[in-house]
C-alpha cells in the first residue's frame, strides 16, 4: 500500500465521519474564540494576561500567583489561579470584570474565522439550532454577533462564563446548560471546538465533537487529547453540509 493510497483512505474515512456527525446534529454547540472568530487577533491575549497580573500586583497581591502563573500567556489561566485561592471573593469578581472589559475591547478588532459566517447561516437555514458554549463572557459574544448580523442564529442560546469560575471548560457545565435549555439529548448534538478543553467538555457531556484546527499545532493538541475528527478549514464542513441539504 502506497503512502498516497493510505492518505486517500484516511481522507475518505474523515469525510465519512464528518458527514455522519453533520447528519445527526439537531443542535450545534459552538465554541466562540477560535471556531467563530479570533478574538485576540489584534488585542493580544498575552497582553491581557499581563495586564491582569499587573493589576493584582498593584493591589499588593503579587504573591497570590506562582511564578509560572505570573508568566502565563493565557488570561483564563490567571483567572483560574485566583479562583483556586480566593473563590467567591470580591477580588475575583473584579478581576473577572476586568477580563470582560478587555474581551469587549478585543471584540472590536476580532477576526472572523474563514467560512464561519456562511456555515452558521447555512446550518440555521437547513433547520439546525445553534448555541454558543464558551469560556468567554456572554456579553462579548453578544457584542460580536450583533456586529456580524448573526444574533438571530444563536439567541437566546449563549452560554458563557459565569461567576462560578470553577465551571469553565473542560467542565461540561455550559454544554449541559445548553442541552437542557434546548431540550436536546447529548447524542443529537455536535460540539465544534478548537482546544483540548472543548473536547474534554464535550466528552464529559456525551456530545459528539468536531475539532477545528487552524494550524498543525492546534491539530496536534486536539489529537493528543483524543479528538478523532478534525478539520483545518470550516469550508470542508460547509461543503459537506450543503451536499446533504
Amino acid at each position: 500500500m502506497t503512502s498516497d493510497t493510505t492518505q486517500s483512505e484516511v481522507a475518505a474515512e474523515q469525510t465519512e465521519l464528518l458527514r455522519d456527525l453533520i447528519s445527526r446534529a439537531q443542535v450545534v454547540l459552538w465554541d466562540f474564540d477560535g471556531p467563530i472568530c479570533r478574538l485576540f487577533a489584534v488585542h493580544r491575549a498575552e497582553k491581557v494576561a499581563q495586564d491582569l497580573v499587573e493589576w493584582l500586583g498593584f493591589q499588593g497581591l503579587h504573591g497570590l500567583l506562582t511564578e509560572g502563573e505570573r508568566d502565563s500567556l493565557d488570561p483564563h489561566a490567571v483567572l483560574r489561579a485566583l479562583d483556586r485561592r480566593r473563590p467567591g471573593s470580591d477580588l475575583l469578581a473584579e478581576l473577572e470584570e476586568r477580563l470582560t472589559q478587555q474581551e469587549l475591547r478585543a471584540a472590536v478588532s476580532a477576526m472572523p474565522t474563514a467560512w464561519a459566517d456562511p456555515l452558521i447561516r447555512t446550518w440555521t437555514a437547513v433547520g439546525a439550532r445553534l448555541a454558543i458554549t464558551t469560556n468567554n463572557s456572554p456579553r462579548v459574544v453578544e457584542h460580536y454577533l450583533a456586529g456580524r448580523g448573526l444574533t438571530a442564529c444563536f439567541a437566546p442560546h449563549i452560554y458563557g462564563r459565569t461567576q462560578d469560575l470553577h465551571l469553565l471548560k473542560p467542565d461540561p457545565h455550559c454544554l449541559n446548560r445548553a442541552l437542557r435549555a434546548m431540550g436536546c439529548a447529548p447524542t443529537s448534538a455536535l460540539m465544534i471546538g478548537d482546544t483540548p478543553s472543548d473536547y474534554l467538555a464535550a466528552r464529559a457531556a456525551g456530545v459528539p465533537f468536531l475539532g477545528y484546527a487552524r494550524d498543525e499545532t492546534k491539530g496536534h493538541h486536539l489529537q493528543q487529547a483524543g479528538a478523532t475528527t478534525i478539520v483545518s478549514s470550516l469550508e470542508t464542513v460547509l461543503k459537506a453540509l450543503r451536499a446533504q441539504a
